[in-house]
């Protein structure tokens, strides 16, 4: 005779679960070797614009916590993320005081305008980033070659440039591989592009190591691959296409695809989990317009990049894409499918910002509430024993085998 009590609870019922601390740290760790890569390509101005950016970043969210009067979110690691992405798009002898301000702003207006984690509507990093752009047009195109002898030993001559003070030129900057095609239709190899032997920004360069991190992440199911293989094939078709109709004005798909900022952006950027669709069939529409919009920008645009605005466009579109595929909730019919798909994106969309995700299992990451298989909020009890940044990210059933919530 069986002595043990069942005991029938409320959903979520998860045995095991990836908190975000987790996914956070894991997204930070696909990122070393690029940043690594990046310190000993540049040197010593990476190195301290990498860490000016990282530490802005923090400040910015502790500051923003306590003001707000909320407990400081910075030991989640998003904040990070987020300085770090930033520095990696910056131009290596960019000025400290303005990677400086770029930090806080990924941070205040790209991120804690929207209402904080997990309710930003597009990449932080490349809120910060555009703002930057948009200020200092001088000093985001102005680029310094790779692997110059005395890197190690003296800074570029802009970096310690006093606020609101003209950058001193040092005589080294340069055109990056997609401005000098786009107007000197100067090539640039293909080995060059992949191996990072070029100038550019700090985390443009060895295309190798971007992948390989991202392969990391997806292997962990910590990336939804299909909007970076997405992104990445309709560079990939498009680009090629237009070569093979006239190869002296539209370069080769490969230069498309390891110059620039494309691999960084495929990978780490468009894959931000709340900027990007929540569906299997949205990441792949979502990857295929920023894809495009990649490539026509490149070659039409005014400026020779156009990674950044393609995935802020792409972030701007996702809730319409969302609105537009609606996934089938499980259990329900056609007719009923109308109300509780809508309610189902309600309730999936909250995500920290830069931490990729499947696509498919997404958690409400508000204060004091979870989000069951059915993709509605419950509200977390002690008698749980799960904190609400512990929700299983994967949809793990109590059995261990995965639950496909978009069925």
């Amino acid at each position: 005779m069986l002595n043990k009590t069942l005991n029938i609870a409320a959903s979520p019922h998860i045995t095991r679960g990836i908190s975000i601390v987790d996914i956070m740290r894991n997204v930070v760790w696909a990122l070393l070797p690029v940043t690594a890569f990046a310190v000993y390509a540049f040197g010593l101005g990476a190195l301290m614009l990498l860490i000016t950016t990282t530490f802005s970043a923090v400040l910015k969210e502790h500051v923003l916590c306590r003001i707000s009067r909320k407990e400081s979110t910075v030991s989640d690691w998003s904040a990070v993320i987020t300085g770090l992405l930033l520095g990696l798009t910056l131009p290596p002898g960019l000025p400290l005081w303005m990677a400086f301000v770029g930090g806080a702003i990924s941070i205040a207006l790209g991120k804690f305008a929207f209402g904080g984690l997990g309710y930003n509507a597009f990449n932080p990093a490349l809120v910060g980033r555009a703002v930057l752009q948009a200020a200092f047009p001088a000093a985001m195109t102005t680029w310094h070659p790779a692997f110059l002898p005395d890197r190690f030993s003296a800074f570029p001559a802009a970096t310690f440039t006093l606020p609101f003070m003209e950058p001193a030129a040092d005589g080294y900057t340069g055109a990056t591989p997609l401005a000098a095609f786009k107007f000197e239709r100067i090539t640039t190899e293909t080995a060059d592009l992949a191996l990072g032997l070029i100038s550019g920004s700090t985390g443009e360069t060895c295309a190798i190591l971007i992948i390989l991190g991202g392969i990391y992440l997806i292997a962990r199911n910590m990336m939804n691959w299909r909007i970076p293989v997405s992104i990445l094939t309709t560079v990939f078709v498009m680009s090629g296409t237009l070569h093979l109709t006239n190869s002296p004005i539209y370069p080769s798909p490969f230069f498309m695809l390891f110059s620039g900022g494309l691999m960084l952006g495929a990978l780490f950027m468009a894959t931000d989990t709340v900027g990007s669709p929540i569906t299997p069939a949205g990441a792949w529409l979502y990857g295929v317009i920023i894809g495009l919009l990649v490539v026509v920008i490149r070659l039409w645009g005014g400026l020779p990049e156009g990674v950044m605005y393609a995935i802020l466009l792409g972030n701007a579109l996702s809730p319409h894409i969302d609105n537009l595929i609606r996934p089938r909730v499980y259990g329900t019919t056609t007719r009923e499918n109308s109300h509780a798909s809508k309610a189902f994106i309600r309730t999936t969309r909250q995500q920290p910002e830069n931490a990729p995700g499947d696509g498919q299992h997404r958690v409400d990451l508000r204060p004091d509430h979870r989000t069951d298989l059915s993709g509605y909020a419950v509200t977390d009890s002690p008698a749980q024993g799960r904190s609400a940044g512990e929700s299983n990210l994967q949809g793990h059933s109590g059995n261990g085998h995965k639950k496909d919530i978009s069925d």
